[in-house]
């Protein structure tokens, strides 16, 4: 069985001091790069949020405050911090992820009028990223997910993965959650185990 790994958004906005860091972002970059070390992938495949400087989900592009909501694209669409404009530092990889195995990048979150939390499609199911495609024509068959955050776009991308066909595991270490609100983790555990992820510690 051909298996992926997929690292999910391990860039600079995400991590410590950025834009929209996660709490304890940067100690899930050693596990990472250990799996790349001491496993072997057929494909690794990072994904990258890409946004535009005018991406409707940030609320300052909307007269909003952080946290609030909007309906977006038919969707409820939490309001972020601006993060990852395309082409700034926030939004390159941290410098600490070994990409030397790194065989492709998804970019996602570049259409101003919808979010994409998934690393396969965006958040109303409309527009797909190549992933699914990019890893059927490698014949992956196997995904081992990491990356940031837990609660936002790795649940996204292992829920979507499993829809897909795939076998999936996410690395408990390997991720880390915002938690906009503090059980916003644990929820994402519990509905990723229901919709038939394995959670490898």
């Amino acid at each position: 069985m051909k298996k992926a790994l997929i690292i999910v958004d391990v860039q600079n906005d995400f991590c410590e001091g950025g834009a929209l860091a996660v709490p304890g972002a940067n100690e899930i970059i050693p596990y990472i790069n250990l799996l790349m070390e001491e496993n072997e992938y057929d494909q690794i495949v990072l994904t990258q949020d890409w946004h535009p400087a005018d991406h409707k989900s940030f609320a300052s592009n909307n007269g909003k405050k952080v946290g609030e909501s909007i309906i977006l694209g038919g969707v409820p669409q939490f309001m972020w911090p601006d993060h990852c404009i395309q082409g700034t530092f926030g939004a390159e990889f941290h410098k600490d992820l070994n990409r030397d195995k790194v065989t492709h990048i998804i970019q996602k979150g570049k259409n101003t009028e919808i979010d994409a939390y998934s690393g396969f499609q965006d958040n109303n199911h409309f527009m797909k990223t190549g992933l699914d495609d990019f890893l059927k024509y490698h014949d992956i068959q196997l995904l081992e997910i990491v990356g940031l955050a837990m609660d936002y776009c790795v649940k996204f991308t292992c829920t979507d993965a499993v829809a897909n066909g795939y076998v999936t595991c996410l690395h408990f270490n390997g991720t880390r959650a915002v938690n906009v609100k503090p059980d916003n983790g644990r929820d994402a555990i519990y509905e990723m185990i229901q919709k038939g992820v394995t959670i490898l510690g």
